[in-house]
């Protein structure tokens, strides 16, 4: 995420490393680096310039304190202004509505289906509603049997006319329903196109008047270069006069214009990110949170946030007492890795430790990582699993082949697997100095 600008910026940043203390040159230096990196990422001209000005007015403002040096400083100045140009709070989603009728814009290919589902998916697991989706594309081909496989993946109902092609008429059929039905929101899923035109304006406007909606969220492609994402949206909202905005794709190669620049040109929020393919896929916006993943900071908030949605109290507790007993097998690993699996993008969650991102700028982390452990795992007994220290060289030659691996690979799993069991053991009943100690040993 935004790694192209990680690095620029960084090494923008790294110009008053060693420096004793501020100055007007060094922090021209600097500076000079900073716009050219964010113009680079395709941010408006005014913007970067404004953004720096702003920094270059707040650096020479201030003297450098005694626990910081010049570099930390600049650091935080810049990581400050990222976050009030890309908004600020973090904001929330209005659901006040009886039912809470939320109207998807944006343009074709921008996702806008594929984040309804998601949207409605976070509704019902983190909010607790009773979501209905409405499909009111009647031009796009599939458009309404996609959203109807979005709604049977995610357990909510889809609304749709299919031999009607009034998408303002098709709208108030669809919240009429949710009425009738118990539905407390109400996501509609409107048409978009290759470009704005007149014809996509006047009806998108005339289903936001016909329905009043709480939430009017604009979808854009974070892969689009950042001043069309921006003229984009500048078209939408002087029609619409939306709430907010929507990134998606940003577990692609985003060069990040259009998440540094929305804001400061439309003046709403962005309330939403989508950082993969799944239907979990799906993040508040926090801009300070943004800020220090650009700035190479990581995000370990929404790392602690995503585990904590995986975890399942009772089974931590059954897991503690085998641990305890040295009863823990490849069964509970296995659980272990699929909860990991369900955190999301693996590059996206290594991106969220602080350091991590820049050391695995160009390593390619496949979402399948854990591929060829699982298949071990699966291609061994319920006995071996429960009890791998019975696992010999015939069992060991066996499960390579069954998996498709190397005896070489099962060797280095079941290492691995004995070095994490002690690791654990002895991290129960304050057992911390132990390892302090196994770990300094190591150096």
């Amino acid at each position: 995420m935004f790694n192209n600008l990680s690095d620029k910026l960084d090494k923008a940043l790294h110009v008053l490393k060693g420096h004793g203390s501020i100055t007007e040159v060094n922090v021209a230096e600097t500076l000079k680096e900073v716009r050219r990196a964010l113009l680079d990422a395709d941010v408006n001209f005014k913007i970067a310039k404004d953004f720096t000005n702003r920094v270059k007015e707040k650096a020479l403002g201030q003297d450098v304190l005694t626990t910081l040096q010049p570099g930390q400083l600049m650091v935080k100045i810049v990581k400050d202004e990222l976050t009030e140009l890309m908004g600020g709070d973090v904001e929330g989603i209005n659901l006040s509505g009886t039912p809470s009728i939320i109207l998807m814009s944006g343009l074709q290919g921008s996702g806008k289906t594929t984040f309804s589902g998601k949207l409605a998916n976070y509704l019902k697991n983190k909010k607790t509603k009773k979501p209905l989706l409405v499909a009111c594309d009647v031009y796009r081909p599939a458009a309404i049997d996609q959203l109807h496989v979005v709604g049977d993946q995610i357990g909510v109902e889809v609304f749709s006319d299919r031999g009607n092609t009034d998408p303002v008429a098709i709208s108030q059929a669809g919240i009429a329903h949710a009425k009738a039905n118990g539905h407390n929101v109400v996501i509609i899923d409107t048409a978009g196109r290759l470009a704005v035109d007149e014809a996509m304006m006047t009806e998108i406007s005339n289903i936001h008047k016909a329905i009043s909606p709480q939430e009017t969220l604009f979808v854009v492609d974070s892969m689009t270069g950042g001043q069309d994402a921006v003229n984009t949206a500048k078209s939408f909202n002087d029609v619409l006069n939306f709430d907010g905005v929507i990134l998606t794709k940003l577990d692609g190669d985003t060069r990040g214009g259009a998440a540094i620049s929305i804001k400061s040109v439309v003046n709403k929020p962005i309330k939403f990110i989508g950082t993969g393919e799944k239907m979990e896929a799906i993040d508040v916006f926090y801009p300070s949170r943004m800020a220090d993943r650009i700035l190479g900071m990581g995000d370990v908030v929404s790392l602690v946030e995503r585990a904590q949605e995986q975890f399942d109290e009772v089974e931590a507790r059954k897991l503690q007492k085998k641990i305890a007993k040295n009863q823990f097998g490849f069964d509970d690993f296995l659980k272990q890795i699929q909860q990991i699996k369900k955190m999301g993008n693996m590059k996206d969650l290594m991106g969220m430790i602080p350091g991590a991102g820049k050391m695995l700028k160009d390593v390619d982390i496949d979402d399948d990582a854990f591929k060829g452990i699982e298949a071990i795992i699966h291609s061994m007994t319920p006995s071996e699993r429960t009890n791998p220290a019975i696992i010999n060289a015939s069992r060991k030659i066996r499960i390579g082949k069954g998996s498709g691996t190397s005896v070489q690979q099962v060797n280095q799993l079941l290492k691995q697997f004995n070095q994490m069991s002690k690791m654990m053991k002895m991290m129960q009943g304050g057992g911390g100095k132990k390892m302090m100690q196994m770990m300094q040993n190591m150096k």
